[in-house]
């Protein structure tokens, strides 16, 4: 199971739809396939470098030790079942998880609540024809969706992980 990463004030945190079976297996979000974290390394949001991230002990040693504490970053998935694509989630399974990141966001209060897909905001939010980028707020705090990382072109995700790290500074400067 993933052992969530949360701290107060982060200044993301990633919400995601349900883990992949091997992703719940280390105990890290997205390591089944990496390039989550090979976009983060890229965007400059975490100081490792891809060929790190890439051993599976440095990857599991710098989620559990860095990424809320040192880097500010936080992830929470809707559903906790792992499942090998999210056609095998059932209806309403999500309900816990929506409430989850709520309670999370209200308390926590991170910079930006970014949707790791399509799925999840409409999964969130309810069905609906949603834009990629800024997004209504959830509970007073910004929202982004960015695309899903390991479909098409990497410098699109590493723009969009820029830009909400850009947007963060902007809305904090203007305050």
């Amino acid at each position: 199971m993933i052992e969530y990463q949360i701290s107060k004030n982060a200044r993301i945190l990633f919400v995601g739809i349900n883990p992949h079976p091997g992703s719940a297996r280390r105990s890290v979000p997205f390591s089944n396939n990496k390039m989550f974290w090979y976009l983060l390394s890229r965007a400059g949001l975490i100081d490792e470098r891809v060929e790190e991230l890439r051993n599976e002990e440095v990857l599991s040693k710098m989620y559990h030790e860095k990424f809320a504490s040192v880097y500010r970053l936080n992830f929470l998935n809707l559903v906790d079942r792992p499942t090998v694509n999210v056609t095998m989630l059932e209806k309403g399974e999500e309900r816990a998880g929506v409430e989850r990141v709520l309670k999370t966001v209200r308390e926590m209060k991170p910079g930006v609540v970014c949707f790791v897909g399509k799925i999840v905001l409409q999964t969130f939010r309810g069905k609906g024809d949603y834009e990629w980028g800024w997004q209504p707020d959830v509970e007073g705090v910004p929202a982004y969706l960015m695309h899903f990382p390991h479909r098409g072109p990497a410098e699109v995700r590493i723009k969009e992980l820029r830009e909400i790290v850009e947007g963060k500074k902007r809305s904090a400067d203007n305050s």
